[in-house]
């Protein structure tokens, strides 16, 4: 019973432990181990991976190797064997078409797509339509143009398919252009230090983060000093008010701040009146409305941290302050504010590092813009690298190097919050106890 007793605790804590390492630990170790691979859309993250494509076959051409073997690689050739017949069958080209091509023209090699059909015109039971005659053209087509092979062996079988048959040296320096496997690297690092975006970027992300930090955190301090003096029934309906921007879907919220701003939207509208022209004041001024959208939805977090902080203040401090003659101004700064240190610790911290990591209200808003990398902070230009750019290609090693730099950032932060705060004090016993 003991035993028992005693291993309790351990499993209290082994569901926390376990969701720590499996939703904490292991992606943070992946993004580091990701951060040194070349991992992209075009070379996959499953290991081995050929592909002849244009700009393989561009590689190829400017080797030492034969220019029609280059050139047999592209081409694409039509053959009407077993297997062109089999998948025919299946299709829905006729019947009669099926037996004739089978008896006149099985076996069949053409070198282009437009001989394959003069053929099949000069057929009796011919494919009357267009659409049959290209079904029956990507069931005969062999090539090894842009096709995915798993393997070197899979590419030489392929190409012996074709009747290309290049020597042991010439398949190496086909393989070598062609192989678009992921690699370990450091060109990751090197690039993210030398990129003409990456001061601008973190210039951004430092302003965002410093301005909304104190707009929210302020913002927050100020509301929550103001209910904390309110009538109890009014002040718990102004919390209940301040929490929608929290408790709103994220692109609702975005989308009545965009109503709001437009050229024809609420602000216009309304400053039209006293003369001022309308315009989209989202696009003229970003920063103004990044930093109030995100400080809104922190202020709001703050707002309910804080009040309930203030309300655990043992009111007899503040009854003696009153029977002292302390006004409300002397309560805040004398015994408010020196009581709300670790609230003010926790909220500033937990809202570093959510302004350092989280994008999506940048995102719905201006989505980095207006203009190159106008609004562009760090979470967003990894989302952008990783998963959503211009170019089509998404860069997976390129974004966890980014997010490895977050990670950095976010200890050091915090760290550096600790220190500030003097961390060791707060969690010290109270020395009325000792």
């Amino acid at each position: 019973m003991r035993k028992l007793t005693r291993a309790l605790p351990f499993w209290f804590m082994l569901p926390a432990g376990i969701c720590v390492v499996v939703f904490y630990l292991i992606p943070v170790v992946l993004t580091f181990v990701f951060s040194f691979t070349t991992m992209a859309s075009d070379t996959g993250i499953l290991g081995n991976r050929y592909v002849v494509s244009a700009a393989a076959l561009a590689r190829l051409g400017e080797t030492s190797l034969d220019p029609t073997l280059v050139r047999r690689l592209g081409e694409k050739t039509y053959v009407l064997d077993a297997g062109a017949l089999g998948a025919l069958a299946a299709s829905g080209v006729s019947p009669a078409a099926v037996r004739e091509i089978e008896r006149a023209l099985a076996d069949k090699a053409y070198r282009s797509q437009k001989a394959l059909f003069a053929d099949l015109k000069r057929l009796k039971n011919r494919p009357r339509s267009f659409t049959q005659r290209k079904t029956i053209a990507r069931a005969a087509r062999r090539t090894v143009r842009d096709r995915e092979f798993a393997s070197a062996q899979e590419l030489r079988a392929a190409l012996l398919e074709l009747d290309i048959r290049p020597s042991e040296r010439e398949l190496e320096t086909i393989l070598d252009a062609t192989d678009t496997s992921w690699r370990w690297t450091l060109d990751n690092y090197r690039e993210l230090v030398s990129s003409q975006f990456s001061g601008k970027i973190l210039v951004n992300t430092a302003f965002y983060v410093a301005l909304t930090l104190i707009f929210n955190v302020g913002l927050a301090l100020v509301l929550a000093l103001m209910t904390f003096y309110m009538p109890q029934r009014q002040a718990r309906f102004f919390r209940a008010v301040w929490l929608i921007p929290r408790i709103s879907p994220s692109v609702i919220y975005v989308l009545l701040w965009k109503w709001f701003t437009y050229d024809s939207g609420f602000m216009s509208y309304t400053l039209e009146f006293i003369g001022v022209p309308q315009q989209n004041y989202l696009l003229e001024y970003p920063w103004t409305f990044v930093v109030i959208i995100n400080g809104m939805v922190g202020a709001s977090m703050g707002l309910i941290i804080f009040s309930s902080a203030m309300h655990a203040i043992p009111k007899p401090l503040l009854y003696a302050s009153q029977v002292d003659g302390a006004y409300p101004m002397q309560q805040v700064f004398r015994i408010i504010l020196p009581q709300l240190r670790w609230p003010i610790l926790f909220i500033t911290s937990y809202q570093t590092m959510s302004l350092l990591t989280s994008f999506e209200y940048i995102l719905l808003t201006t989505d980095g813009g207006p203009g190159f990398y106008t609004t562009e902070v760090w979470a967003l230009y990894a989302f952008h690298s990783a998963l959503s750019n211009y170019f089509g290609n998404f860069r997976y090693g390129y974004g966890a190097t980014l997010a490895v730099v977050l990670v950095v950032l976010g200890i050091v932060l915090s760290m550096f919050y600790l220190r500030i705060f003097n961390f060791r004090k707060l969690v010290a016993d109270p020395p009325i106890e000792n």
